[in-house]
């Protein structure tokens, strides 16, 4: 029987998953499918409702669906810390939901700099949104002292720190650079430096010269972010890992085998990438 999954969203046509899948799928002769269904917000209640009978065994979920999802099915613990749910699967008929995008930007984080949670006092994580609450877990769960949350409206940044404790410092946008002096881990989570998009301009200067920069955005793959913390000899982190290693646990769970991030992988995504002139 061939075994069906997809990733759904509303647009979903730009999504990378059925590339990133369908290699898996080849590498290990697994006879399977990857697809996309767009789902209008209007209809998603009832494609999950009804997913039992859809005939896929699990999917993706990505905007705008990812908090519908959390509500439709039984959570795990990161999915339920989360509030948001980005992968499906079916148990005895029952819908089960993890977030795998906290392991995707931690797998990431350690790929590129295995060092990187060493001593790390405090991280500083520009954006307050769905990204940065996942970021902002996985960082806590990794045992960083504080993480600083840097956001243009304060309210939100407030609302991480309500959601998972002291540990987490709201800061305001004006207050950015005194906040990056010395520190060893900055994470972009806003669409700041994406392709259309105005760019994020900062001044990296007050950074220790052993930090660490990651841009969750992999459009373009060099941010002018990431760019700029090049040129000072900082090391950095592309977005383009975390949606790699973010899809791992579910292509594990709906079709029994645990695959490799590798370059072949990473190269396949990047021709994509320069086929639609979306490199730079």
């Amino acid at each position: 029987m061939t075994l069906r999954a997809c990733v759904i969203g509303h647009p979903i046509s730009h999504s990378r998953s059925p590339l990133i899948h369908g290699h898996w799928l080849a590498e290990h002769g697994i006879d399977g499918s990857y697809g996309r269904e767009d789902v209008p917000p209007e209809a998603i209640e009832g494609f999950l409702a009804n997913f039992a009978a859809s005939g896929y065994v699990g999917c993706n979920v990505t905007v705008p669906h990812k908090e519908a999802a959390f509500r439709a099915a039984e959570c795990d613990e990161v999915a339920g810390a989360l509030g948001a749910a980005n992968t499906l699967w079916l148990e005895g008929g029952r819908l089960m939901a993890s977030n795998t995008d906290v392991y995707g930007f931690l797998a990431n984080l350690d790929a590129g700099e295995p060092e990187w949670a060493r001593a790390l006092g405090e991280a500083v994580v520009l954006g307050a949104g769905g990204a940065a609450r996942g970021i902002v877990h996985g960082l806590l769960s990794r045992g960083v002292d504080r993480v600083a949350v840097v956001n243009r409206s304060f309210d939100r940044a407030e609302a991480l720190r309500a959601r998972f404790g002291p540990k987490v410092v709201p800061v305001q946008w004006r207050d950015l650079p005194g906040r990056l002096a010395g520190a060893r881990l900055l994470v972009n989570t806003t669409s700041l430096g994406m392709k259309g998009q105005p760019p994020l301009d900062l001044d990296l200067s007050p950074l220790s010269p052993d930090a660490v920069v990651t841009d969750i955005v992999y459009v373009p793959l060099e941010t002018p972010l990431l760019r700029a913390a090049k040129a000072r000899g900082l090391a950095t982190i592309d977005g383009l890992g975390m949606l790699l290693h973010q899809a791992v646990p579910g292509f594990e769970r709906w079709f029994g085998v645990r695959p490799r991030v590798t370059p072949e992988l990473r190269a396949l995504v990047i021709a994509d990438l320069a086929a639609k002139g979306q490199l730079a």
